[in-house]
């Protein structure tokens, strides 16, 4: 079968080539065309536009960006009427998706999403046109199939993608050997997830580098994705005493003591690789505006984990909480306070249960190619 795929982000690109990897176990004829990044392109997939092109956060980086979003949007059709595939795999980045899925179904393609947009959060009322639009939804996340269910549309929950991710992680290096890899000295490591986006970047590494000077005990490491310039991160670490490593946030995650991180899937990562985090979240003032208006009360969490869990099981500081001395507090609270460590730790645990276990990318698989819900 011929499949197009497509995932505007960093998250979307890794469980995505897990799916694409799936699928060619049960399908040996299977061909990829996708919108994503190097880890698709690794599964076979051939790019058309990669996800550093297409991450616009926020509703007022959106704006500013919309004539490229739609250019964007009419090069993906032209492109889908050229392939012609018998399934169109979304996933996530619902403000493109979901175009796209309108169009794939005047067109009469299949519409599979994974990875499902959080209307739950916002736009609730979007559930209309992805029950008119999209064959299979196939979430997550736990509490999505409940939201879908209670709208009267199917939801076909296969567990999280992460978990076999991190499964098939392969054995880390002993400390030794990460620490003379990476030029670090015996100190224990704190570990920096500052995010993958631009404008991430440039609200959360300002605030997040600071910390480096009050906890002088510990070595500071920070995730860089290879995308981004290394001028970016240099000029905001400047003189501070922090590490960068390239691609390799797992065994960062593997020897890390505790970490800062950006919201978004990494905290979820970190979560599963059971290291105390405390999480963060700072955006351009009119789109965390608009956000607040759109989400309202009913949202009480942002993280991941804490979503999942329903309840404050990681710290989340969010926009103006977002400072140096808030975050430092909370360091220092995860790096010394025995029982909010076995607390989070005990959390971490409950989350891994609620989860279950491996195989998610293999159930959507045979979801998509047995196409068993038609």
């Amino acid at each position: 079968m011929k499949y197009y795929v497509i995932a505007g982000e960093a998250s979307g690109d890794l469980l995505g080539s897990y799916l694409m990897k799936s699928i060619k176990k049960i399908d040996n004829n299977a061909d990829f065309r996708c919108w994503g990044g190097d880890l698709m392109e690794a599964q076979g997939g051939e790019i058309i536009k990669h996800y550093k092109d297409l991450a616009f956060m926020g509703f007022w980086e959106v704006a500013k960006n919309l004539r490229t979003i739609l250019k964007n949007i009419t090069i993906c059709k032209v492109d889908i009427l050229l392939y012609e595939p018998e399934v169109i795999i979304l996933i996530d980045y619902p403000g493109f998706n979901l175009r796209i899925a309108q169009f794939a179904k005047e067109q009469n393609i299949r519409v599979v999403y994974y990875v499902s947009p959080q209307i739950w959060a916002w736009k609730k009322n979007r559930i209309h046109k992805m029950k008119r639009d999209v064959d299979t939804m196939i979430p997550i996340l736990p509490f999505e199939k409940e939201f879908y269910e209670k709208n009267n549309y199917e939801a076909h929950y296969v567990g999280h993608p992460l978990l076999d991710v991190i499964h098939d992680a392969k054995e880390k290096e002993d400390w030794q050997t990460f620490k003379c890899n990476n030029g670090l000295d015996e100190r224990p490591v704190i570990a920096v997830l500052p995010g993958s986006r631009r404008q991430e970047l440039k609200k959360m590494l300002p605030v997040m580098v600071q910390m480096a000077e009050h906890f002088p005990e510990y070595q500071w490491v920070m995730s860089k994705v290879k995308w981004q310039p290394l001028s970016l991160y240099q000029s905001y670490i400047k003189n501070k005493q922090i590490a960068l490593i390239e691609g390799d946030t797992y065994s960062l995650l593997h020897h890390a003591k505790a970490a800062i991180v950006t919201s978004g899937t990494a905290t979820l990562e970190t979560a599963l690789w059971k290291v105390p985090q405390v999480v963060c979240y700072k955006a351009n003032f009119i789109s965390y505006f608009i956000a607040r208006m759109l989400v309202g009360k009913h949202l009480k969490y942002i993280s991941l984990v804490n979503l999942i869990l329903d309840k404050p099981a990681v710290t989340e500081l969010i926009q103006q909480d977002c400072n140096s001395k808030k975050l430092r507090e909370e360091i220092d609270k995860i790096l010394n306070n025995n029982a909010i460590i076995d607390a989070m730790k005990s959390d971490y645990e409950q989350l891994q249960r609620i989860l279950g276990d491996s195989g998610a990318s293999d159930r959507a698989a045979k979801l998509i190619v047995k196409d068993e819900i038609r």
